[in-house]
C-alpha cells in the first residue's frame, strides 16, 4: 500500500467534509429560525457548545502553548458573530439575511489570507472563488436591492460575515499550531459556549430560565448540530486550503434556500435557482482547479 495514501485519502475527503458541515450549519440556522424568542434560542446553542466542551476536554489532548491566543481570539469573535447574527434575524428576513452574512465570508478570506497572510492563490481557484461568491450574492439580492430602512439589518449580517471571516483566518493558524485538533476544538467551545449565557441572563435577569424551558429541545438540538458543524470546519481547516473550504462552506446557503422552500414553503424563484446553480458551478470549478 503507498505510504502516502491517508494523506490522499484525508485530502479527498475534505471537500466532503466541508459539504457535509454546510448541511449542517443550515439546518441548525432553520431550527431556530423559526423561535420568536431568538435571545433564548441563541443562548441554548452556546450552553450546548459549553457542555459539549465540557465533556471533550476531558477527553482530548491539551492544545500546545502557541495554539491558547488563537482559541481565546477565535473564542472572541464567535460571541460577536453569534451576536451580530442575532440582531440580523431580530431585524430582517431569514431569506436575506441569512445569504448576506454567509457569503460576506469567503470574498474577505480569500483576500485577506492572500493580501495579508502571503498564501497563494492560483488563477482556477480564484475563479472559482469568484464565482461561488458571484453566486452567493445573487441569492442575497433575489429580492432585490435593500431599501434604507433594512440598512441596519444588513449592516448586522455583513459584519456576521466579517467575524464569519475572522475567526476562519484564526482557526485556520491556530489548529495547525494546536498539535491536537480535537483538544482545539474542545476548548473553543467550552470558552465561547460560556459568554453568551452570561450576557442573556445580565440582559433578562431570572426571566430568562422561565425562556428557556419551552424551547430546550429545538434550542439545544440546534446546538449540538452547529457543534458538530463547526467542528467538522476545524479538522477541515487543519487538512485543507483556508480560501477554498471558506468558499465551500458558504453552500449552506444553497441549502438554507432549499430548506426555505421545502420546511418553510418560501418561494424559491428562479433567481435564487439560478444563483444556486451559480454557487455549485463555482464548487464544480474549485475541484477541477485543485481545490480542497
Amino acid at each position: 500500500m503507498p505510504a502516502n495514501l491517508p494523506s490522499v485519502t484525508s485530502a479527498a475527503a475534505v471537500p466532503v467534509v466541508v459539504l457535509a458541515s454546510a448541511a449542517l450549519h443550515a439546518v441548525w440556522n432553520g431550527l431556530t429560525h423559526g423561535l420568536r424568542d431568538k435571545l433564548a434560542g441563541f443562548t441554548l446553542i452556546s450552553l450546548a457548545s459549553a457542555g459539549c466542551g465540557a465533556v471533550l476536554v476531558c477527553l482530548a489532548p491539551l492544545p500546545a502553548p502557541a495554539a491558547w491566543p488563537y482559541i481565546a481570539a477565535s473564542a472572541a469573535l464567535q460571541v460577536a458573530y453569534q451576536l451580530l447574527l442575532l440582531r440580523a434575524y431580530q431585524l430582517g428576513d431569514f431569506g436575506q439575511m441569512y445569504p448576506t452574512a454567509r457569503g460576506t465570508s469567503p470574498v474577505v478570506v480569500a483576500l485577506v489570507s492572500t493580501t495579508f497572510l502571503g498564501h497563494s492563490l492560483p488563477a482556477g481557484q480564484a475563479l472559482g472563488i469568484a464565482v461561488v461568491s458571484c453566486g452567493l450574492a445573487g441569492l442575497a439580492l433575489a429580492d432585490g436591492i435593500p431599501g434604507r430602512a433594512q440598512l441596519p439589518a444588513l449592516a448586522a449580517a455583513v459584519g456576521t460575515g466579517v467575524m464569519i471571516a475572522s475567526y476562519t483566518l484564526v482557526d485556520g493558524t491556530g489548529v495547525r499550531a494546536s498539535g491536537s485538533v480535537f483538544g482545539y476544538i474542545a476548548w473553543l467551545f467550552l470558552c465561547q459556549g460560556l459568554v453568551l449565557p452570561l450576557i442573556a441572563l445580565a440582559r433578562r435577569g431570572p426571566a430568562l430560565f422561565t425562556a428557556l424551558r419551552p424551547l430546550c429541545g429545538r434550542g439545544l438540538a440546534g446546538g449540538v448540530l452547529s457543534l458538530l458543524a463547526y467542528g467538522m470546519v476545524v479538522w477541515a481547516q487543519s487538512r485543507g486550503d483556508l480560501s477554498t473550504i471558506a468558499a465551500l462552506r458558504e453552500t449552506s446557503i444553497v441549502f438554507g434556500a432549499l430548506i426555505g422552500s421545502v420546511v418553510f414553503r418560501e418561494r424559491l424563484g428562479h433567481r435564487r435557482i439560478t444563483a444556486s446553480v451559480t454557487v455549485l458551478a463555482g464548487i464544480a470549478v474549485l475541484q477541477l482547479t485543485g481545490g480542497p
